[in-house]
């Protein structure tokens, strides 16, 4: 199977080569990796040439992204312009940040598991961070969820769910919207991926209500909402930002924000999320 990796980077000079060596030392390297390199006024670009001119399935290419740093819509427009120069021959499609260190089977692995079931759509390791010289896992989601630091897309799932989302929330309404259509997520818990820049350290303020945003255009209502608020701000140890997402959700109702889903979409998300409530608490 194929596989192509999509890396956004954005002034990760000090980063990137780390990822970068660690995807050439795979067991089983992808097939090709693009550098989505946007708008960086550091020495990403030249980080990445060096790569480029030792290993020819590594490309870059340079885009003019907004500079302000808000979650989801910058990293997936840099991924746009990263597909689209790619050709349509991959079985796997992978979006990966530039600041990873993957274990040298990680590809093997997913590989493995995408030929093991034909109605696997997505496959993920888990994302750890260091804290007191111990590398943790970063413990912001099920365990039944992909990071979007590190997700990987069997082809007609990816086409299924019409690609990624230029949104907070992309990395959510992929997951629902695959299930929607019939296919499993697969998470692997052996694969520990280590994070060097651990989620939310870049974000600014306006990030905390772009996620009650989020939760309105995935159509969740108010009392999904909120409990999808309260457990958030929970696991990220703040629990002020509860009002925050929540006068975020409606912020965007007022104004009738365009949701990511349509109705029917929406109904079968609300369901999904009703029974995985009712089944940890049942």
């Amino acid at each position: 199977m194929k596989i192509y990796v999509i890396i956004p980077a954005h002034n990760e000079e000090a980063l990137i080569t780390q990822t970068l060596d660690s995807l050439v030392h795979q067991t089983q390297p992808p097939e090709k990796v693009v550098v989505v390199d946007d708008n960086s006024t550091d020495a990403t670009a030249q980080k990445v040439r060096s790569y480029q001119r030792q290993y020819p399935w590594i490309d870059l290419v340079s885009t003019r992204g907004s500079t302000e740093h808000l979650p989801g819509s910058k990293v997936i427009q840099a991924f746009q312009k990263g597909f689209e120069t790619v050709d349509f021959s991959y079985d796997i499609i992978a979006k990966m940040d530039a600041d990873l260190i993957f274990p040298t089977h990680y590809f093997e692995t997913i590989r493995t598991h995408f030929q093991s079931d034909a109605t696997i759509g997505m496959v993920g390791g888990f994302c750890y961070i260091k804290k007191n010289g111990e590398w943790v896992l970063e413990n912001l989601t099920n365990k039944d969820h992909i990071r979007g630091a590190l997700k990987a897309y069997r082809k007609e799932c990816f086409e299924a769910i019409g690609g990624l989302k230029p949104s907070m929330g992309w990395d959510t309404v992929d997951e629902l919207l695959a299930q929607y259509h019939g296919w499993k997520i697969k998470t692997d818990e052996t694969l520990h991926v280590k994070h060097l820049k651990p989620t939310g350290n870049t974000y600014n303020p306006k990030a905390r209500y772009k996620q009650g945003e989020a939760f309105y255009k995935l159509r969740y209502g108010f009392i999904l909402t909120t409990i999808a608020s309260i457990k958030l701000a929970l696991r990220k140890s703040k629990p002020g930002l509860t009002k925050d997402y929540l006068l975020g959700y409606l912020r965007a109702k007022k104004t009738r924000i365009q949701p990511l889903v349509t109705p029917e979409e929406g109904k079968f998300i609300r369901k999904l999320r009703w029974q995985k409530i009712r089944q940890k608490f049942g």
